[in-house]
């Protein structure tokens, strides 16, 4: 098995094995007995009020199937695949189609892929094609349900410049960092007129952070992130707005892309292969992988695959390990290619190499996708939990290890640094967002409520332990690897090359930057979503 052939298959779905999934929106984001709830979080201004939710979009049940190359999210990679689903199409009430303006059209990606094929199998390099500039729909959103109340949602607001907001928002944030209460209220009722969950990048941003800074204030934030965790739509629901977001931004892709294809060039010659996953999800990471080995033209590897489980990718899968385990047998017999699977259910702190069960013989690739940043360091635990997995881990001599990562830094600095650092990430990323689904969509406001208030408010609200969102830049993976014992494992150019082609596909603002033998995605000009291999 090569590149090609790996690469073959994130773009031509052949298998049938399929998941299906169904879709109903809650009525509310926030449970009525939060005792240290904050005091705007049932008002109507308040963008994680129920208010706000009892309006939300409600498509009801639908159905919805996908291609194995798809995982479903930044954290969970979806459950619900039809591997032969017609391109340009997925099913549901909700008006959200691969055919429509809101989306990357499937046909048209997989064209560009086709072509980038061509591109590099001839004998000299094309210079890089342009990418070509995404178009943003112009449709209008559905109606509103009749009888809605009137909300935060539907609340005419003016469109503030960009800088005006942005100094409200630090100005509260420095009120509140310097104890002056009093100034703190006063711009903090100011600034709420000025942000909206259907405002501009900044202001949609903005009414997170806000709510985040009351958060703090009230000394809530915790209990709000725990609620968010813990008591989040149904996990069939949630994975349909992850699935929105995996879909629309291609950061995600381009994370499990750059991981597969490392893992496929490490092993590529060997026999027996074992392949630790730090947050298996869905596992679907892997479909991609499993079709191309199967595909060897020497017969495929007997593959081991070990899943690190948690309480929040059991509530985001709906269910234990089993549905793991089922599609990676269903996998296993219609590819005709022998496998096999242990769940692990601890968190990756806890994992020990007697857990492992590592045995002679066998290649191992260790895979971090988005979830060294939730395993405590130095600065909140004395044992440093985080190092000390790194040096776990390069003590097993994996063949490689895959470390994909938010390229922010919001770990260790000091507060007012974080609340600007937050602001300017996401509202890349939710500016981003507005090139696919247009600004009163409820799908939109879905995903950013239930897939990225919760992480924003963490890194604002919360501290010490509380705070679990603690993101470092690739420089700071770096050193940790580096002391850890490890070395640069540099990622293919080929599929550097096919992750290029496929960004064309979104829009010409979306950044690659190859570093150091790593890659790093990005939105104009922030960097968003790091990749790095390690040996």
């Amino acid at each position: 098995m090569d590149l090609h052939q790996l690469l073959k298959h994130e773009v031509t779905p052949e298998s049938s094995v399929s998941y299906s999934y169904t879709t109903s929106l809650p009525n509310s984001l926030w449970p009525n007995n939060n005792p240290r709830r904050s005091p705007y979080g049932n008002s109507p201004y308040s963008p994680l009020s129920s208010e706000t939710l009892s309006i939300g979009y409600s498509p009801g049940e639908a159905t919805s199937s996908h291609s194995p190359l798809e995982p479903n999210s930044p954290f969970n990679p979806p459950l619900g695949y039809s591997f032969n689903r017609p391109a340009g199409s997925i099913s549901g009430q909700s008006g959200y189609e691969f055919g429509s303006p809101y989306v990357i059209s499937r046909q048209n990606m997989h064209h560009a892929l086709q072509e980038l094929e061509t591109v590099l199998m001839a004998p000299d390099p094309e210079p890089e094609p342009a990418s070509r500039e995404s178009k943003r729909s112009r449709t209008q959103s559905p109606e509103y349900p009749l009888g809605a109340p009137v909300s935060f949602v539907t609340r005419p607001i003016k469109q503030e410049p960009l800088n005006v907001v942005k100094q409200l928002l630090i100005r509260c944030a420095e009120a509140l960092d310097e104890g002056r209460i009093g100034d703190f209220k006063m711009l903090e009722q100011e600034t709420r007129i000025m942000v909206s969950i259907t405002g501009d990048p900044v202001q949609r941003v903005g009414a997170y952070l806000l709510e985040g800074l009351v958060a703090r204030h009230e000394n809530s934030g915790n209990n709000i992130y725990r609620t968010l965790k813990c008591r989040e739509p149904e996990s069939k629901e949630l994975l349909s707005y992850m699935r929105v977001l995996y879909d629309i931004c291609p950061y995600f892709k381009f994370g499990y892309m750059a991981a597969n294809g490392a893992i496929a060039e490490a092993v590529r010659n060997e026999d027996r292969i074992h392949i630790v996953d730090f947050q298996i999800a869905q596992g679907t990471q892997w479909i991609t992988l499993i079709q191309a080995l199967a595909a060897r033209p020497g017969g495929p590897p007997h593959v081991r695959i070990t899943g690190i489980d948690d309480p929040v990718s059991k509530f985001a899968r709906g269910d234990g390990l089993q549905v793991v385990s089922k599609m990676l047998q269903d996998m296993s017999k219609k590819f005709n290619i022998p496998l096999e699977f242990t769940g692990l259910t601890v968190y990756a702190s806890e994992v020990t190499p007697e857990m492992l069960n590592i045995r002679p013989g066998e290649a191992l690739a260790v895979n971090f996708t988005l979830q060294l940043h939730h395993t405590p360091d130095e600065s909140v635990d004395v044992n440093n939990p985080r190092d000390g997995l790194l040096r776990m881990v390069k003590s097993l001599s994996p063949k490689v290890t895959t470390i994909v990562e938010q390229e922010s830094n919001t770990n260790t600095t000091l507060f007012l640094n974080r609340f600007m650092e937050t602001l300017d990430y996401y509202a890349a990323m939710f500016e981003s967002i507005d090139v696919t689904l247009p600004r009163e969509s409820r799908e939109r406001i879905n995903v950013e409520q239930h897939c990225l208030a919760k992480d924003i408010v963490n890194v604002i609200a919360c501290e010490g332990k509380e705070r679990v969102e603690r993101h470092e830049l690739l420089g700071k993976w770096k050193s940790r690897l580096t002391m850890a014992g490890f070395k640069p494992f540099p990622l293919s150019t080929y599929v550097n090359s096919v992750i290029r082609k496929l960004l064309g596909c979104y829009s010409d603002k979306y950044t690659l930057v190859e570093k150091d033998g790593a890659m790093l995605l990005g939105w104009k000009n922030r960097n968003l979503i790091s990749a790095s291999a390690w040996h």
